[in-house]
């Protein structure tokens, strides 16, 4: 079988991968273009470097834990050269214990390439044969089935990636070519060999936080088509409820200058402008006489409800929280998360920790709570827009005004809301954070750990949901522009309504519903909406441009 066709490549030189580097590579388009990837001279030659030095310091027969000692608890065990190589192999096996679902094939993917940069920055004491053979794996598409559960995030993604490793041995299954087949099956067709370990090559390949760091990319990536999905949804909202759009005006944001809440307030601002349906303060007061008596009820609102009002300090704290988040995680892949690691300028290994996973960790708490705080204020946009008590005229949960003599026999957008809330409480749970529930392990060596993977899978878990909330906001705002007639909704609010129409249809009676949410959930993850609602591409940030 031959590899998949390619694009623009990638050259790794363990410094310069972008997150947008592990998108395009992680989620090929579905024609299967994706980037080759190929190993830098520049760290073809600092991997040669560091194994020269690695063969010296064994030769010389110095204490180097994972490669003359054993491992955690059993440092204090030392074996001779002879046996380094076979103390590789059983250490990749004997953390084959994964359990839960299998990993998705975007995550492995990114966790192949976030693995071999790190590797190929040359301090890890392995051969860029090592390196070479992830690449091949990679460019094959041979994709090891690795369990989610197992990690603790330190020392470094230890479970999972021994699957990872496992598979360069010629062990284990692999789906390849839309099979399910043994490792060494596929390694035969895509004409790659096994892999025959050396010292300290095996604890390299696992020590590590690649897989955590692999969900935590494409969370990333994901939860940036959140925030503008919350945009549009937030425009269609205020549209839908005759809102004031001067709460979107540029003069309150500049006075608050946070970065987000400047940016989504502009994209409301840009895509309500023009607008038949919205108001002004000015517009609310024109025509009403100054008040004679003590006291009078005005018709109509002169500020809406917090989650149409501060939506832009909402969703723009995501937006800042992205902003940090991929800095981090730039950094994170990168970097040496390896143990030890050798410097070849001073002659000498160093000891230390830098396969924790804190910073990702942190990352992932973060911007879950964020996320699953948007999930929450479309959760609240969406009970204001089918409440007859507050959305400014609209049937009961949306059921259209000719289906009025049947009153009690449709019920409209009653069960989506209640689905929604369901959904968005599910969110808020898992938004709990993960990185405070360290657990002591093994003999207490592994005594404090980042609980990065589960926060990293958790922040995926949360995009996945509040996509669910923002396609029944969207649905539900689509059907009140309906209502209250497209022709009189703002130009930019009229191109996504099209779109979303060109999917679901408007809902005339009670039916299933089910199939809308998947179909309008799938044009917020392809960026069928952000496109229409005037998004581009080049916006934002680097996860936000791939």
């Amino acid at each position: 079988m031959t590899a998949q066709t390619h694009d623009v490549g990638i050259e790794l030189d363990g410094r310069s991968l972008t997150l947008r580097d592990v998108v395009r590579l992680a989620r090929p388009p579905r024609e299967g273009v994706a980037p080759t990837v190929a190993l830098a001279s520049r760290a073809v030659d600092a991997a040669e470097r560091s194994v020269r030095l690695r063969n010296r310091l064994i030769a010389d027969r110095k204490p180097i834990y994972g490669v003359t000692t054993g491992f955690g608890d059993s440092v204090t065990n030392q074996i001779s050269p002879e046996r380094a190589a076979h103390l590789q192999r059983n250490l990749i096996r004997y953390h084959l214990n994964g359990t839960g679902p299998e990993a998705a094939d975007d995550v492995v993917r990114a966790t192949f390439l976030i693995r071999a940069n790190a590797l190929a920055r040359g301090n890890s004491g392995i051969r860029p044969l090592v390196i070479e053979r992830l690449l091949a794996h990679l460019d094959a598409d041979i994709l090891p089935r690795v369990p989610e559960r197992g990690s603790l995030g330190a020392s470094g993604d230890l479970v999972p990636l021994c699957y990872v490793a496992s598979v360069l041995l010629g062990e284990g299954d692999v789906l390849y070519g839309k099979r399910i087949v043994p490792a060494s099956e596929a390694q035969r067709e895509a004409g790659i060999a096994p892999l025959d370990l050396e010292a300290k090559e095996g604890l390299a390949l696992i020590n590590g936080t690649s897989f955590t760091t692999a969900f935590a990319v494409l969370a990333a990536h994901d939860a940036v088509s959140i925030a503008r999905t919350a945009e549009i949804v937030t425009a269609f909202i205020s549209e839908a409820l005759l809102g004031n759009a001067s709460h979107f005006a540029a003069f309150l944001h500049d006075a608050k200058p946070h970065p987000g809440q400047v940016a989504t307030a502009r994209e409301v601002r840009r895509m309500t402008a023009e607008s038949g349906l919205s108001t002004t303060y000015e517009e609310i007061l024109d025509g009403t006489d100054p008040l004679h008596d003590d006291y009078r009820r005005l018709e109509q609102r002169i500020q809406d409800h917090y989650s149409v009002r501060c939506a832009p300090h909402v969703i723009g704290v995501l937006r800042d929280t992205l902003t940090w988040v991929e800095q981090w995680l730039t950094t994170e892949i990168n970097a040496s998360t390896d143990n030890p690691l050798f410097a070849v300028e001073e002659e000498r290994v160093h000891h230390g920790g830098n396969f924790y996973a804190g910073h990702v960790a942190q990352a992932m708490d973060s911007l879950k709570i964020a996320t699953a705080n948007v999930a929450d204020l479309l959760d609240r946009q969406l009970a204001l827009v089918v409440d007859p008590k507050f959305n400014a005229g609209l049937p009961a949960n949306l059921v259209p005004p000719s289906l009025s003599d049947e009153a009690g026999l449709h019920h409209g957008f009653k069960g989506m809301q209640i689905a929604a809330s369901a959904i968005t409480a599910e969110a808020l749970k898992t938004a709990a954070p993960a990185s405070v529930f360290s657990r002591s392990t093994e003999a207490h060596n592994q005594d404090k750990v980042s609980m990065g993977t589960l926060a990293a899978r958790d922040a995926r878990t949360v995009n996945e949901l509040t996509s669910q909330v923002a396609a029944i906001a969207l649905l539900a705002g689509a059907q009140a522009i309906d209502l209250r007639g497209r022709e009189n909704a703002a130009p930019w609010v009229r191109r996504v309504h099209e779109v979303v129409r060109a999917h679901v249809p408007f809902t005339d009676g009670d039916r299933r519903m089910d199939g809308d949410i998947a179909a309008v959930g799938e044009l917020i993850l392809d960026g069928s909406l952000a496109r229409a609602a005037g998004f581009t591409s080049d916006k934002d940030t680097d996860v936000a441009a791939a």
